[in-house]
């Protein structure tokens, strides 16, 4: 029953929330420094790792390697925070919150004396860097992290220290090239601490620092009205021939506009399992959020410490779980909305997700091109089953048996079983729980899994045919074939992602792109 009702997650999952969620909102493009993008929750499968859940926030989208001379650093006046619910009611139990500090060196950065007179450079390093402060780094970012048991704001608040006691600690510089850093790998690497989380039993591990993205998706197109034809073409994926559907899209890196194109900034801990179940029944709930000072004025006479003047209690401005939601499942006027909200409040959008819009466009867009490819008559590709009951219990409860919390309650969060195995990385399924792999998306989510391809055919009707589950088709009964007559095709946007390109090691995610030379790491 496990792996039917974890195989009716994913299915019914995906199509409300799959992918990522770079400039989602039309207000979080106005600071997209405290922009979060992607959300990864998974048991740790680094070999020997396995007694621990790895949570991954990133944040700051479409960071091109190059953009200098500032880079990416974090905003100090926010707070970046990871909260788990375990048991149910929607609302955090433990939280995980960040906050950053930019400062110079002496005051003033890096100086030169120019015919007798002592200046600031304007850059952030005057020669290569090989550790953290390096002489040659004028400006340096740190950061301290605390967890909070019971409410984000009100509840108990204690510091996260360094295994030696040290209690800030320090993000890298991000990789602005060859040049600056001879070995930006192991530079980075440095940067991962273990830690010590009061109340947890073990040491943790932490990074926050600038990674590779990891999202796969033909983002230009797809938002060009869905500029191709989002079918496999090839006899099956990455086969390179012409034996699927015909024009149908194949699998190709160049298909990709983030990964190998554009970088991020991942803020990651691992913690023991034990530290995150509390008294439920092992399943978790996460998400992350961002948050802002209600006030802000602008100085006109601003300083590197001080541009602006803030105060006020701190006000919810980014939230991520499930990838995707704001993107193609919220209605545009509520978008803004659904960023500020805590989870309690989801119920209030439930009807985006029993009359989700997302297939009604697909069909919009390509029922007359499929049956004139075809030489069908099909009315309507979108499937009809009204309302989407199915998502619902799936998307915002969990499934019984499989991930849903002791107590239950309707709620937009990521749900992890972490009585469940992780799967090695080189045996991960791409499609997660709907290529027979328990331990993937949507139970939890790894950066290997190809979210936007289960979401393209969950969205058309998957999960009303028989689904593979440990190898059987098996029918779960929650929609019929009838409701959904494409659902069995293998839509896809035909850029890949598998766990085989990304480290098999925390924080996961690859070395960032360099600034210089281009197109290396």
């Amino acid at each position: 029953m496990a792996a039917v009702a974890l195989s009716a997650l994913v299915c019914a999952a995906a199509p409300s929330a799959s992918g990522s969620s770079h400039r989602e909102a039309p207000a979080i493009t106005e600071t997209p420094k405290v922009d979060g993008t992607d959300f990864y929750m998974f048991r740790s499968y680094e070999p020997g790792r396995a007694g621990f859940v790895t949570l991954i926030a990133n944040y700051q989208p479409l960071q091109g390697p190059g953009y200098g001379p500032n880079y990416f650093t974090m905003d100090p006046d926010a707070i970046y925070e990871i909260h788990i619910d375990n048991n149910g009611d929607a609302q955090e139990d433990i939280t995980f919150q960040f906050q950053f500090t930019n400062t110079l060196r002496n005051n003033t950065g890096i100086t030169l004396n120019v015919g007798g007179k002592t200046l600031p450079i304007p850059l952030r390093a005057i020669g290569p860097i090989g550790s953290s402060n390096d002489p040659n780094q004028g400006e340096l970012e740190s950061f301290t992290l605390n967890v909070i048991r019971g409410d984000r704001r009100t509840g108990t608040r204690q510091l996260v220290t360094h295994e030696n006691g040290g209690q800030a600690f320090a993000k890298p510089v991000d990789n602005i090239g060859g040049k600056t850093f001879p070995n930006y790998a192991a530079y980075a690497d440095s940067f991962v601490s273990n830690a010590n989380i009061p109340g947890c039993n073990g040491l943790s591990r932490v990074f926050a620092g600038q990674r590779a993205e990891a999202f796969a998706v033909n983002l230009g197109p797809s938002f060009d009205l869905v500029n191709y034809v989002p079918i496999e073409g090839a006899s099956a994926p990455g086969a390179n021939d012409t034996g699927g559907f015909p024009g149908g899209i194949r699998q190709s890196r160049a298909n990709d506009d983030l990964v190998g194109r554009l970088n991020i900034t991942s803020l990651a801990i691992e913690v023991p399992i034990a530290c995150l179940v509390g008294s439920g029944n092992g399943v978790i709930g996460g998400w992350t959020t961002a948050s802002l000072p209600q006030a802000t004025l602008r100085d006109p006479t601003p300083t590197y410490t001080d541009p602006t003047v803030d105060g006020g209690a701190f006000v919810q401005v980014s939230r991520l779980s499930h990838p995707l939601v704001n993107e193609l499942v919220i209605g545009l006027p509520f978008k803004d909305l659904f960023n500020a909200v805590e989870p309690t409040a989801d119920a209030a959008v439930a009807d985006f997700v029993t009359n989700p819009t997302f297939p009604a466009i697909l069909n919009a867009l390509f029922r007359g091109p499929v049956n004139q490819t075809l030489g069908t008559n099909i009315p309507d590709l979108a499937p009809n089953n009204f309302p989407r009951n199915d998502l619902v219990a799936t998307f915002l409860t969990g499934i019984p048996t499989l991930n849903q919390q002791s107590t239950v309650r309707a709620a937009e969060i990521m749900r992890l079983n972490t009585n469940i195995a992780p799967t090695p990385q080189a045996t991960q399924s791409t499609f997660g729980v709907a290529g027979d792999d328990l331990a993937g998306y949507p139970n939890g989510r790894r950066p290997g899994d190809d979210t936007v391809d289960i979401t393209l055919r969950v969205a058309m009707g998957r999960l009303c045919h028989p689904v593979p589950i440990n190898g059987v088709q098996t029918a779960l009964g929650l929609c019929q074939p009838s409701n959904a007559p494409v659902g069995t095709v293998p839509f896809t946007d035909g850029a890949p992602i598998s766990a085989r390109e990304l480290q098999n090691r925390f924080p996961y995610l690859n070395t960032p792109l360099r600034g210089s030379p281009r197109g290396g790491q």
